[in-house]
Formats: structure tokens, C-alpha cells, sequence
């Protein structure tokens, strides 16, 4: 006879569900690829084939972007689980799991991560637009905007408006 373990009740961060593949990256995915096709499209201005060079390379920004999204979210996971191991900031702990805005360290905290994936996503972004033949002014200029577009905000807001 096989046993069957089952979770109840687990609340967790809305920022963690990038790390759990659910029914949610069906939509997370293909919403995620568009956002960043419109502003790679949008910052390309003045680029000749311009759609179909956001076309072909929109993917490679996204899987970076989605990556740049783990580091932050790891940051955020890092330092919780560090200051719920030494009781450190209890009040911070659960401000970074529920409400990022119900404590200032927490808040600081969560603007990092999101700081840091941006910053991420508009130093990898720029590499690869500058491989695939953007001139470097106009990469720097694309990768600044999803940069600033495209960082995962998604943390700022807090799980306790689902639960």
C-alpha cells in the first residue's frame, strides 16, 4: 500500500512561485516573453528590422530575465532562511514572507533583490543584444530599458492579499 503525503495550508511568498513549476508559468511564461518582446521592440527605435530582430531574440532576453528573477528571488529565500535560523529579525522574516511593507528592513531587503535583478537583467541583456549585432550604444540603450521595465516588481507585492 502506498502512502500519500499532502500539504495543507502552506503559505508562501508570491516572489517563490518562480521556483515551483504550477499551472501559473503557463500564463507567467508566455506574458513574461511578451512584456519583454514590446519593450525590446519599443527600445529598438530608429533600428532597421526592427520586428523582426525583437522577433527572433525577445527569447533570449526572456530566459535571462527569468533567470536574473531566480538570483533575486534567491537573495530574498537566502536571507530569510538566514534570519529565521538565528531569530535575528523575526518581524523581518515575516514581512519578507507576506508584506514587504509592514517593515522597513524588509522592504529594504526586497528593493535590493529587485535592484539586483534589474541591474542583472540590463548587464546580461546587453551582451546578448550586443552578440546578436546591436552596435554597443544602442544594446546599452535596449538593456537599460528592460532593465528598468522588466525587474521583478512581482516581489513588492504582498502575499498577504492572496491569503
Amino acid at each position: 500500500m502506498k502512502r500519500e503525503t499532502r500539504l495543507y495550508n502552506i503559505l508562501f511568498p508570491l516572489w517563490l512561485i518562480v521556483w515551483f513549476p504550477t499551472w501559473l508559468w503557463l500564463i507567467l511564461i508566455p506574458l513574461n516573453y511578451l512584456i519583454d518582446h514590446f519593450v525590446l521592440l519599443g527600445s529598438l527605435k530608429g533600428m532597421e528590422n526592427r520586428k523582426y530582430f525583437a522577433r527572433d531574440n525577445a527569447w533570449k532576453v526572456c530566459i535571462a530575465g527569468f533567470l536574473c528573477d531566480l538570483v533575486g528571488s534567491g537573495i530574498l529565500l537566502g536571507i530569510m532562511i538566514l534570519f529565521d535560523r538565528s531569530d535575528i529579525r523575526s518581524e523581518t522574516t515575516a514581512a519578507l514572507n507576506m508584506n514587504p511593507f509592514r517593515d522597513i528592513p524588509a522592504l529594504f531587503i526586497t528593493v535590493f533583490a529587485v535592484a539586483v535583478s534589474g541591474i542583472l537583467i540590463f548587464l546580461i541583456d546587453r551582451m546578448i543584444l550586443v552578440k546578436c549585432g546591436t552596435d554597443r550604444e544602442q544594446a546599452k540603450r535596449s538593456a537599460m530599458w528592460l532593465g528598468i521595465l522588466t525587474a521583478p516588481y512581482l516581489f513588492l507585492v504582498p502575499s498577504q492579499i492572496i491569503y
